[in-house]
């Protein structure tokens, strides 16, 4: 490690062999296997952040009094790293994850870890588990950094004790059938974030109350669930943990719509960068409400011409139906759309290293 490294280094004695990471590398899925190390660091008032460790991946212990078990003070964050064309390995706008993991950490009352701490960490298992991150087409390598409160001790208060946790996971495509369009199912019944609560956070709470309205859109024959305005019920915020964008076409110009940031959506980095991309390709963009009323009149019309969601996992999906009590659409005859394809591709490109990064995106690891 570099001069002045705040990470002590205890890795495995013994090292996965060749052979068997390969076979474990075959046929990957999403968040299924994970490399051999991660880096831990905890908190401890008054003292502030310690030194941290890269130690083997296993279970961690925790008390039964545990903060995080009763109170739930847990965050998390989601970013990759990618094989590069020349061998190397890059992480992409992994410092714009550590921004919002302590924007997240401030609404939770949770201490606010450094962004040069985060990233070195993920550095740290990066550099240490290399032979881990996949080189086949899609594939890379996920990160995951969480902080839970660690304090032993009742009563409903910010805990004084926490731990940062930072691992991987080798993954291919986020939805097996590969980039082909979803169906979802509008969510009328449930709300996942209301004015002033913690939509903008990545907390574990959020994605605990998401699940019975999952399980819903399962049960209609979706793959993912879009969640309505908690106080009237008729406008677009986000497509279970990723945020969406409604491609309209008028004349000769194309325009992206996505669902403006209120307080109650994840301010998404793909979002964000698609938003940037839209300029380098030309396009018109605006961040606004979007109204389920609006949503069907322009299917029928035929101004919007195509949906599409996007996220650290799954990058850029295509959205090709929409199911409600009632009735349904279909969108770009359930078939990708150009638009959403351009980006992707023009998205990928940067993360691979196929294409020179204007933006200063990639973060160069080895």
């Amino acid at each position: 490690m570099a001069t002045g490294s705040t990470i002590d280094l205890r890795p495995r004695p013994q090292r996965i062999g060749d052979a068997e990471r390969a076979k474990l590398l075959e046929g990957l899925g999403f968040g299924r296997v994970f490399t051999e190390h991660m880096v831990t660091i905890p908190y401890r008032e008054p003292d502030g952040w310690q030194r941290g460790t890269l130690v083997p991946y296993a279970p961690i212990t925790l008390d039964p009094a545990a903060s995080v078990l009763h109170y739930g003070q847990a965050i998390f964050e989601g970013f990759k790293a990618y094989r590069q064309k020349d061998g190397g390995i890059a992480t992409f706008r992994s410092d714009a994850n550590a921004r919002r993991f302590n924007q997240s950490a401030e609404r939770l009352a949770m201490p606010a870890l450094p962004v040069e701490r985060f990233v070195e960490a993920a550095d740290t298992l990066i550099e240490t588990d290399h032979a881990w991150v996949p080189a086949g087409s899609g594939e890379s390598l996920y990160l995951r950094p969480l902080a839970i409160a660690t304090e032993s001790a009742l009563g409903v208060k910010p805990a004084k004790e926490y731990l940062f946790l930072v691992f991987g996971s080798p993954s291919g495509q986020y939805f097996p059938q590969g980039v082909k369009p979803v169906s979802v199912w509008l969510c009328t019944d449930y709300v996942r974030a209301a004015p002033g609560g913690t939509g903008a956070a990545k907390c574990a709470g959020n994605y605990a109350a998401s699940l019975v309205a999952q399980q819903k859109a399962l049960d209609a024959g979706c793959q993912q669930v879009v969640w309505l305005d908690a106080l009237e019920h008729k406008y677009v915020e986000e497509m279970g943990g990723m945020n969406l964008f409604f491609v309209y076409q008028h004349g000769s110009r194309t325009k992206l719509v996505t669902p403006k940031l209120n307080g109650a959506l994840l301010a998404g980095v793909t979002r964000d960068s698609i938003l940037t991309l839209a300029d380098d390709l030309g396009y018109d963009k605006e961040e606004r409400l979007v109204s389920t009323e609006e949503w069907g009149r322009d299917l029928e019309n035929g101004t919007l011409k195509e949906v599409f969601a996007c996220g650290t996992a799954a990058v850029i999906t295509p959205v090709g139906q929409v199911k409600f009590d009632g009735g349904s659409w279909a969108i770009h005859g359930g078939e990708p759309g150009p638009v959403a394809t351009r980006l992707r591709e023009t998205l990928l490109d940067i993360q691979y290293g196929r294409v020179p990064d204007k933006h200063g995106w990639m973060h160069r690891v080895l």
